[in-house]
């Protein structure tokens, strides 16, 4: 997959998406939106991929969506006020879907954030599985300090990652919090010196997640994410059921006969998607 924005690779079970235009500081305009899940859903649809690493190049991870690029589009001048609110509504829904697509993709997906994560880039981190980052790392929900409320993700997704309080500071006054605040309340994993430091680490982090079988990862995945958004008693009502179907895979089989035999195990990938 060739794209602009974006620098797309995998090697042995483990995607890389890399964002693209340090000169830029990494920022979101109109073609980002159009590439980003282009690149998450056809890494998914393969089924080889089995973890996925987000990271950047440059000084900072994302500046977030360019606003001023989206204004530009214009193409509303002969349209009413409900048209232009409608073909609005629908722009946002497409662009929200843009990281719904993170949480969607059968495999786990890992944020590494060097220097500013602000915006969009929040809103990016937030619908993934895990997050990493360097000792320079910040984030910031930047919306409130333009006049928005936060509207890719960041409202719905936050508040389940850190506590509710901090979540609301952040929202209502756009202050930066730094990586040791993040590690502190959660929202990251672990701080590193550096990039190279940390994308070494995390892929290590990836290499081990693509070592398991696929399934139950995927597994792991959805029921987690189902998990979140009900009940405990809906939630283990639903994964009797899933586990019902997708335990025929005979993958603990696989496990027992490998250590037996002193080897690991070797697990198929997940059927493509269409």
């Amino acid at each position: 997959m060739q794209f602009d924005r974006i620098k797309v690779s995998q090697a042995d079970g483990v995607g890389h998406l890399v964002l693209n235009k340090p000169d830029e500081l990494n920022r979101m305009p109109p073609a980002f939106w159009q590439e980003f899940p282009e690149a998450i859903n056809g890494l998914d649809r393969t089924g080889d991929v089995r973890a996925l690493i987000i990271s950047s190049t440059g000084k900072h991870f994302s500046s977030g969506l360019d606003v001023s690029s989206f204004g530009a589009a214009g193409g509303n001048a002969d349209l009413d006020p409900g048209r232009v609110s409608e073909r609005a509504i629908r722009r946002l829904a497409d662009m929200q879907a843009t990281f719904s697509a993170l949480e969607q993709a059968r495999m786990p997906v890992i944020a590494a954030v060097q220097g500013a994560a602000v915006g969009g880039g929040v809103d990016l981190i937030s619908a993934c599985d895990l997050r990493y980052c360097t000792q320079d790392a910040f984030f910031c929900i930047q919306e409130i300090n333009i006049g928005l409320a936060a509207d890719v993700g960041t409202l719905q997704r936050l508040p389940r990652l850190i506590p509710e309080g901090l979540m609301r500071e952040l929202a209502y006054t756009g202050r930066r919090m730094h990586a040791e605040e993040a590690l502190a309340c959660g929202l990251v994993t672990r701080v590193f010196d550096d990039a190279e430091t940390m994308l070494n680490a995390v892929t290590d982090i990836a290499s081990t997640i693509a070592s398991k079988s696929p399934l139950a990862i995927h597994s792991t995945k959805h029921l987690l994410n189902y998990g979140r958004d009900h009940s405990i008693d809906e939630s283990l009502d639903y994964q009797a059921v899933w586990m019902s179907a997708v335990a025929q895979g005979g993958e603990i089989a696989k496990h027992f006969k490998a250590k037996a035999e002193g080897e690991e195990a070797v697990y198929q990938n997940l059927p493509a998607r269409d």
